[in-house]
């Protein structure tokens, strides 16, 4: 699974450089001179960091062999992308990544299957959104009360459903 750190804008300047709309927790580290970074489209890169600096709160990205403002315009909206087995775990036990979170089988706290999560939403509070089979998605408010447990090496979440908590969010 690939992972977007960020999103190439506009060129900034003549000599090639581009503003970068930064998707990560960590662009010192991502970003630094020498690091290849793949591309979506793939065709686009791997694109080498020479120089980074940041100008007014944006990112600015020297990348080799691009060298004017025509090549830096080529590379508007390419993607910058990293694979998620290269992102570390966290080191607290209770904060998660989005892609360690999808995929997680969903059971109840009695062990029944509910189904599995299917993206996580971040709308002022994290929702884990829920695909159950034949029946639509749910909705979970991915809260401590709520998800008592999160078992990575078993790939499991168990949720601790109040009544008519996956009747919420049914598509018919």
């Amino acid at each position: 699974m690939q992972l977007v750190v960020g999103r190439i804008g506009r060129p900034h300047g003549v000599r090639g450089e581009v503003t970068v709309e930064v998707r990560t927790d960590d662009p010192d580290v991502r970003f630094s001179p020498g690091t290849a970074l793949a591309t979506d489209p793939a065709a686009a890169g791997p694109l080498t960091v020479e120089r980074a600096r940041w100008h007014k709160g944006i990112l600015l990205l020297a990348l080799a062999g691009v060298d004017d403002r025509d090549a830096a315009e080529e590379l508007r909206g390419t993607l910058l992308v990293i694979d998620a087995a290269d992102v570390p775990r966290s080191a607290d036990p209770d904060e998660f990544h989005d892609h360690e979170l999808i995929g997680l089988a969903v059971v109840t706290t009695a062990g029944e299957r509910i189904g599995e999560v299917a993206d996580v939403l971040h709308h002022g509070q994290d929702l884990l959104v829920v695909r159950r089979p034949d029946q639509g998605e749910a909705y979970v408010p991915f809260v401590k009360a709520l998800v008592p447990e999160v078992d990575l090496d078993r790939g499991v979440l168990v949720v601790a459903a109040p009544p008519g908590l996956f009747d919420l969010g049914e598509t018919e």
